[in-house]
């Protein structure tokens, strides 16, 4: 393949959203085998592996979430071509009721839709579980939200809802300091099996289910846990106290006292998704956020040096 098209862009993107050659193979009407050698041809051009295959799916690496995030931003554009956006006056009374759970997007995703759309009026609100983000959905409570789900536990919601993936990224781990392990460039589950942790509740999306399923794939059960949604001083505190450990986001920043570690083998994903209102969002409404969504993103990897070395590490050193 000597030229990248909108459709392999097109095919990336159905990957990263379903977690499946077959069923991505199926949204683009095409057979398994054929989108199967499509996507080696396209990781043959990049010269990297853009999606690791496993039992419960395919995930997109480091490099293929770089890959993917920009495949998005330019089919956004291309989709935008040719569209008029609104005059001042029809946007004047144009709502939109979001919702995010928890995740560090949604600060950075605000600012650049008031940017992009300073006539969209905004609502947003706290909602934890995605399962209950669908029913509000479902219900016309909510026009759009931030949620999240895992590979081979995709979102489930009825045809009133449509989501879209924003990014797969790697869970890691969240350590004191002075832990036995912060000296490590990564930490296995197994190496953590006598440590406290904290978790967060059921987000009705799978969590914290993978969690306990990934430990016992190392051959434990962990021996205390405590549940815990308060801010995240509050757990960075803790843990910094020596009280226990947390898996975190990739892009998680660590106060004084903590360090984050990737996880080996990297057992744990979470895929970050927006979901809307069919109908009820605007197609130019729906792709400033999802826009917006997938440039805090980026920026909020910038930000993070210990997944950009990760990254580095795993899948740009040079191979044997």
């Amino acid at each position: 393949m000597q030229t990248l098209e909108l459709r392999h862009l097109q095919a990336l993107c159905a990957i990263a959203d379903t977690g499946s050659l077959r069923r991505a193979a199926s949204v683009l009407g095409y057979s398994q085998p054929a989108l199967t050698t499509q996507l080696q041809r396209i990781e043959h051009y990049f010269g990297e592996p853009l999606f690791d295959r496993g039992s419960a799916g395919v995930v997109p690496t480091p490099f293929g979430v770089e890959i993917i995030a920009q495949a998005r931003d330019v089919l956004a554009r291309v989709y935008a071509i040719g569209r008029r956006p609104p005059s001042r006056t029809a946007g004047a009374n144009r709502v939109l009721r979001l919702a995010a759970t928890n995740t560090p997007i949604l600060s950075g995703l605000l600012a650049r839709l008031r940017a992009a759309l300073p006539d969209l009026a905004l609502t947003v609100s706290s909602v934890y579980s995605s399962s209950q983000i669908v029913e509000l959905l479902e219900a016309a409570e909510l026009d759009a939200a931030i949620g999240v789900d895992y590979p081979g536990l995709e979102l489930r919601h009825s045809h009133a809802v449509a989501h879209r993936g924003i990014v797969t990224e790697p869970s890691f781990v969240a350590l004191p300091a002075s832990h036995r392990l912060a000296h490590k460039m990564e930490v296995s589950l197994r190496e953590l099996a006598e440590d406290a942790w904290f978790l967060t509740p059921d987000d009705g999306a799978g969590w914290p289910g993978v969690f306990y399923t990934a430990c016992g794939a190392a051959g434990f059960s962990p021996a205390t846990v405590h549940e815990f949604l308060g801010d995240r001083i509050q757990l960075q505190n803790m843990i910094a106290d020596g009280l226990g450990v947390s898996t975190v986001q990739a892009t998680f920043q660590p106060a004084d006292g903590v360090v984050v570690k990737p996880l080996t083998g990297t057992p744990l994903w979470c895929r970050y998704l927006l979901a809307c209102r069919v109908p009820g969002v605007a197609d130019e409404v729906s792709d400033a956020v999802h826009r917006s969504a997938t440039a805090a993103y980026r920026d909020l990897v910038a930000r993070a040096p210990h997944y950009q070395a990760w990254a580095s590490r795993t899948f740009y050193a040079p191979r044997r």
